[in-house]
C-alpha cells in the first residue's frame, strides 16, 4: 500500500539531496533577528518563496533555484513562540551544537572546561559568537536560508543567474526589514564572506566541466542515502528501496516516515515526540547544519606514506597499493563500487571493465558510472558474510555510518570448519533502521585546476536532516565515529571522520586463507575537522504560515 505525504506542506529539502536532481551550486544564509514583529513579516515573506516536496512532472516544471528555511531554538524564541511550546522542546535543539561539541567529538575530550577555554578557535567567526550568551544577542544565529541552483549550461562550471537574483531578494527583504533582520557575515577563516558558498566538484572530462559526485578527497559520495515510505512514486520506489530502505525478510521495504519527517508513525510505530500543537511539528524534521572541512594534504601524505609500506609489504605497486587503501579507509573503491562487491584490487578492475569505467570516451565512461551509482547495484549488499571484516575492514567508515545487517545477533563472527565465514540469510537491518540519517548539502572549496592544502578553504556543507538528533544522527557521531566498541575497535575512531590526535591506528582485517597478515595504519591523522555549525527545526510550510502571521497556540 502507497503511503501517501502531504508534499506541498513538506519543505522540498527534506524529500530531496537537491545535488542529484541536477542542482550543483548553493549558497547558505545564516540571519539575525532583532524585532520579532519584522521577523515574522519576513519569514511571512519568504514562504511565499520556499520550495516544496511536490514532484516535478518534468523538466521545465523544475525551479532554476530552490530556497529553504529552517531556525534555530533561539531563532523561534526570537519570533516570540511560546514558552509551552519552546520548552517541550528536544534538549539537544535547545542546547546546540556548541553546547554538545564534548559528545560529538568536536571538542579534546581529554581536557577540562577550563583547559578548553577556546576549543572552538578554528571556526570560523560566525559559528565562533554563535550562542556565546542569549538569545538577543545579535552575532546570534536565528535563521538558516539555502538557495540550490541549477547549472548555467552544459559543460559551464556557473550557476543560473537566478541564484544571484535569489540572494539579492533576500537582501531586499533584510534592507526593507529596517536592521529587524539581517544576514550574518563571517564565513570562511578570515570571515570575509556574508554566506557560506557550496558546488559539486567539477572535473574536466572530454574537453567540458562536468559536476562530478565526488568530494574532496576523491571518493564518490552521498550513495547511499536511506529510502522511506511516500519519498517516491510506486514505481521509482520499488528500484531506489534496494539497498537504501530496510532488509527483512522478504527483501527491501522503505523505512517508516516517521523517522524522517515529524507527525508520522516511525520504526516503533509511535508519532515521534512533539512540542505543543502538534500540528505546528507535523511535516517538519530537524537538521544539523555541520561545515566540515576537509585537510586534503594531510589525507594525500597519509596515503602516500602508508602506500610505501603497504607496496612493500604485500608486494605491489605503489598505485594499487594507494588505491586499495583508500577503499580499505572508506568501504568503497574511489569510484563507489563498494568493497563487498570487489574486496581486491583485481577484481575491483575488472567489475570496472565490465561496467564500462573505463571506455576510451572519458564522457562515455563518467556516465556510465553515474549510472551504477543512481541503480541499486551500487548499494544491494550486507555484511552478513563478511562478519570477520575480510572484505570491508569491520571499522570502515561505510561501516560505522550504515552498519546493515552486521549487528543482528543472528550473525556470528565465526568460521566453518573450511575457514567460510558464516551467514545467516534470516539476518536484517532492525537493529540499523533507528540510527539512519538524511544527508543534504554538497562540498565547498576552491575551483578546479586550485591546488589544495590542509590550509585551503574546502569540505563539505553537510546538512543531516532527522526527526531526533539525539536518537539518529548524534548516536551516529558519537557511538559509531568517534568509538568503536559496536566494531570491535576499542577506541579507535571512524578512519575518515574520527578524531585522531590521540588514536591513530586503523586495522585492515586478512583472510587467513590469503596466506597475509592483518594490515594495521598506525599514522592516521585528523582528516575532517568541525568548522562550526547549529541545529535547525526545519517547519512545515503550515507551521512557517503559522509563525508568520504569530498564531502558534499550545493549547
Amino acid at each position: 500500500m502507497t503511503y501517501r505525504l502531504d508534499l506541498d506542506d513538506i519543505q522540498g529539502n527534506i524529500i530531496r539531496a537537491y545535488g542529484r536532481y541536477s542542482y550543483p551550486f548553493a549558497r547558505y544564509y545564516f540571519l539575525n533577528i532583532s524585532d520579532p514583529a519584522k521577523g515574522r513579516a519576513f519569514v511571512g515573506q519568504v514562504a511565499e518563496r520556499v520550495t516544496t516536496a511536490v514532484r516535478w512532472p518534468n523538466e521545465a516544471a523544475r525551479p532554476q533555484c530552490t530556497v529553504n528555511i529552517g531556525f534555530t531554538f533561539f531563532g523561534l524564541y526570537r519570533l516570540n513562540l511560546s514558552q509551552r511550546t519552546l520548552r517541550s522542546m528536544p534538549e539537544e535543539f535547545i542546547a546546540g551544537m556548541k553546547d554538545r561539541a564534548f559528545l560529538l567529538g568536536d571538542r579534546d575530550q581529554t581536557k577540562t572546561e577550563a583547559e578548553a577555554a577556546a576549543w572552538d578557535a578554528h571556526w570560523d567567526p560566525i559559528w565562533q559568537g554563535n550562542r556565546r550568551g542569549d538569545g538577543y544577542d545579535d552575532d546570534n544565529v536565528h535563521i538558516w536560508i539555502s538557495m540550490n541552483a541549477q547549472q548555467k549550461e552544459p559543460g559551464v562550471a556557473e550557476p543560473v543567474a537566478a541564484l544571484e537574483e535569489t540572494a539579492e531578494w533576500l537582501k531586499r527583504l533584510c534592507d526593507e526589514s529596517g536592521g529587524g533582520v539581517k544576514i550574518l557575515g563571517g564565513h570562511g577563516r578570515d570571515g570575509s564572506m556574508d554566506h557560506q558558498p557550496a558546488s559539486a566538484v567539477f572535473n574536466e572530462i572530454g574537453g567540458v566541466m562536468v559536476p562530478t559526485p565526488t568530494e574532496h578527497f576523491g571518493f564518490a559520495d552521498g550513495i547511499g542515502d536511506p529510502v522511506f515510505a511516500g519519498q517516491y512514486p510506486p514505481e521509482e520506489e520499488k528500484t531506489a528501496v534496494i539497498g537504501r530502505g530496510k532488509r527483512l525478510g522478504h527483501g527491501w521495504v522503505p523505512l517508516a516516515t516517521g523517522e524522517f519527517v515529524l507527525g508520522h508513525p516511525d520504526e516503533s510505530q509511535e508519532l515521534p515526540p512533539t512540542a505543543a500543537p502538534a500540528k505546528f511539528m507535523r511535516n517538519g524534521s530537524f537538521m544539523a547544519y555541520r561545515k566540515l572541512h576537509e585537510k586534503v594534504g594531510s589525507f594525500s601524505e597519509v596515503i602516500r606514506t602508508e602506500g610505501e609500506r603497504f607496496a612493500r609489504v604485500r608486494g605491489v605497486s605503489q598505485g594499487e597499493a594507494e588505491a586499495t587503501l583508500c577503499a580499505k579507509l572508506c568501504g568503497r573503491w574511489v569510484d563507489g563500487i563498494p568493497l563487498a562487491v570487489a574486496p581486491d584490487f583485481e577484481s575491483w578492475t575488472k567489475l570496472r571493465g565490465e561496467l564500462g569505467f573505463d571506455v576510451e570516451d572519458p564522457l562515455q565512461a563518467f556516465k556510465n558510472q553515474i549510472d551504477y551509482l543512481k541503480s541499486p547495484a551500487s548499494s544491494d549488499f550486507r555484511y552478513a558474510d563478511d562478519m570477520p571484516g575480510y572484505k570491508t575492514p569491520s571499522g570502515a567508515h561505510l561501516r560505522r555510518v550504515n552498519t546493515r545487517d552486521y549487528l543482528d545477533p543472528l550473525n556470528t563472527h565465526g568460521v566453518d570448519a573450511d575457514g567460510i565465514p558464516h551467514r545467516n540469510e534470516k539476518a536484517t537491518t532492525q537493529l540499523n533502521k533507528r540510527r539512519r540519517i538524511l544527508r543534504r548539502g554538497l562540498p565547498y572549496g576552491p575551483p578546479h585546476g586550485v591546488e589544495k592544502t590542509d590550509d585551503t578553504e574546502q569540505g563539505v556543507a553537510m546538512m543531516v536532516v532527522a526527526a531526533s538528533l539525539f536518537r539518529q544522527f548524534e548516536f551516529v557521531q558519537q557511538q559509531w565515529i568517534q568509538y568503536g566498541l559496536d566494531f570491535n575497535q576499542g577506541n579507535d575512531t571512524c578512519p575518515m571522520l574520527g578524531n585522531h590526535e590521540v588514536h591513530k591506528r586503523f586495522t585492515i582485517q586478512s583472510d587467513p586463507k590469503s596466506g597475509k597478515a592483518p594490515y594495521v595504519m598506525s599514522g592516521l591523522k585528523t582528516f575532517v575537522e568541525c568548522r562550526g555549525g547549529d541545529y535547525f527545526f526545519l517547519p512545515s510550510l503550515s507551521a512557517l504560515r503559522q509563525l508568520a502571521m504569530g498564531v502558534v497556540d499550545p493549547t
